[in-house]
């Protein structure tokens, strides 16, 4: 719970201070437009480049085979080791498969493109539909699970003693545990890596700002409540299961599938289902969004000369769609590739590519806040109608308390945070190519 309550008040300000920047620079690029302004080209480029690369069709890919995982709960069929194409190995520790789950997953990615291509208007009627109903369900669940699952000794197990160590400490880092009051604090900045991965994308309503109707008050409305309702919703959740199953059971859940095992006590025999129909109506609305605002930051590198010419253009539905063909291509093969375990099993290239990259995610926020002091001083005469809530104070604090968490992750999570930022550094190189060819094809 203390994770979640920092991943929330981390998010919360940093949405508080965003809102300034969308409301200042009411354009298609969000984030990459902000860093280009405040730092630099390059700086925006490579913030779109990893969204890109890593960070946007990562999540797409991963999201997308979460759909079909849970398909699977009612039509077994669908499981990531029903193999259409056994694993091929390619190297010693990649292989290329492509499963039931799989093809589901990069099908679910096809549907969702197409249907943004035809236009705004349906890609939003089906954000608006899923986003409501997937909240619903939501709900539901934290009210069930409170009133309906509450079980006195999984309260007592769980809550009774809250310094109790329910099992085994685990490495945090450097041989470090939570038994001490330093190594507490490095385990509960690692934990960050997961719960800020949940809470990511909250600053995706930035990059659709071109299409926002009244953006300069819509988007940092919608940046402050979203997020808060989201948090809200994360915490509670983790309420409902914690008074509804004790740790130990937590712990075991098969697949961590904890929200299915909190509605199965709630529905005895049916809950695996029920949670299963509520997390794929989750997934595909958020899919829909992802791939809906990804295409818009590629739109606008492109229309800088720093991405595929052709993806500047706008079809006669006034959508970008060759973003959302080239973002939905990426995302569909990434979801193809395998990582091979010691064991001999078969992960997924794009978990690890996001376990990577979430570091680096963090550096391009920081600089981001950041930004927002560079350009009161670099543009003080432009108008902003919404300023960042509490500055200088607010702004300060999200940058020290990520800052604070990046250097532990950087130090005792080697394994995880300097390959992100290798990623992010072959932006460089490609930087210039495109800065290079780009221009040359603008000119002609």
């Amino acid at each position: 719970m203390v994770v979640w309550i920092i991943t929330g008040l981390l998010t919360l300000t940093a949405a508080l201070s965003y809102g300034e920047l969308a409301a200042m620079m009411p354009k298609a690029g969000g984030q990459y437009v902000y860093l280009r302004e405040a730092f630099s080209p390059l700086w925006g480029f490579l913030y779109g480049w990893t969204l890109f690369l890593v960070i946007q069709t990562g999540t797409i890919a991963a999201v997308a085979v979460g759909f079909a995982k849970f398909l699977g709960v009612i039509w077994p069929k669908i499981s990531i080791d029903n193999y259409i194409i056994a694993p091929i190995p390619i190297s010693s520790g990649y292989a290329i498969s492509l499963s039931t789950a799989q093809l589901v997953g990069v099908l679910l990615i096809v549907l969702l493109t197409f249907m943004n291509t035809r236009g705004l208007k349906l890609g939003k009627i089906v954000q608006n539909v899923f986003t409501i109903t997937k909240t619903g369900s939501l709900i539901a669940l934290i009210l069930l699970g409170i009133l309906v699952g509450w079980n006195a000794d999984a309260v007592h197990i769980n809550l009774g003693d809250l310094w109790h160590v329910g099992g085994k400490l685990q490495d945090v880092g450097q041989g470090l545990t939570a038994a001490t009051a330093f190594g507490l604090f490095v385990g509960i900045c690692v934990a960050q890596t997961n719960s800020l991965f949940a809470a990511d994308a909250w600053n995706n309503i930035t990059f659709t700002a071109g299409e926002v109707k009244d953006p300069r008050r819509n988007i940092p409305l919608s940046l402050a409540f979203g997020t808060f309702l989201v948090i809200a919703l994360y915490l509670l959740a983790n309420v409902a299961y914690l008074v509804t199953l004790p740790i130990e059971v937590i712990k075991t859940v098969p697949a961590d599938r904890v929200a299915s095992a909190t509605a199965d006590v709630v529905f005895p025999g049916r809950g695996a289902v029920i949670m299963a129909v509520a997390i794929m109506i989750s997934t595909f609305g958020c899919n829909n969004g992802l791939i809906l605002a990804g295409a818009r930051a590629y739109f606008a590198m492109a229309r800088d000369g720093l991405f595929f010419r052709r993806v500047s253009e706008l079809n006669k539905f006034r959508v970008p769609a060759w973003g959302l063909v080239i973002q939905g291509i990426w995302a569909a093969l990434l979801v193809l590739p395998r990582t091979i375990n010691k064991d001999g099993s078969f992960g997924s290239l794009y978990n690890d590519l996001l376990t990577y990259v979430i570091s680096a995610a963090l550096i391009f926020y920081i600089l981001t806040i950041i930004g927002i002091f560079l350009l009161r001083r670099k543009q003080p005469d432009v108008e902003r109608p919404y300023r960042a809530f509490g500055y200088p104070i607010v702004p300060a604090l999200y940058v020290i308390g990520a800052t604070v968490i990046l250097v532990v992750l950087f130090v005792y999570q080697t394994a995880t945070t300097w390959p992100g930022l290798i990623i992010v550094l072959t932006g460089v190189p490609v930087y210039f190519f495109w800065k290079f060819f780009g221009e040359k094809s603008t000119t002609a």
